[in-house]
């Protein structure tokens, strides 16, 4: 018998460009009624670590990519409405 993943919903635009900058993988995308996007991520302790180090101000990212991946989703976001 297979356990579903668990997976951890994000609507932080900050915190989701973070993590996508660290290698973690969009499993999907989730529009709630009042338009608000949420990003769905497979929950991990790698991924609990990026989210602590986000809020703590200790993550240390390439500002580049970073801001990269910011548009890439603000695009992904807007494409989908």
């Amino acid at each position: 018998m297979s356990e579903e993943p668990v997976t951890v919903s994000i609507r932080d635009l900050g915190v989701v460009a973070a993590l996508v900058t660290c290698g973690f993988e969009v499993e999907e995308m989730n529009r709630d009624s009042n338009g608000r996007t949420y990003f769905i991520f497979q929950q991990t302790a790698a991924l609990d670590d990026v989210v602590n180090g986000y809020y703590s101000d200790t993550l240390q990212v390439q500002a580049r990519k970073l801001t990269d991946n910011t548009k890439m989703l603000k695009g992904r976001i807007y494409a989908d409405k």
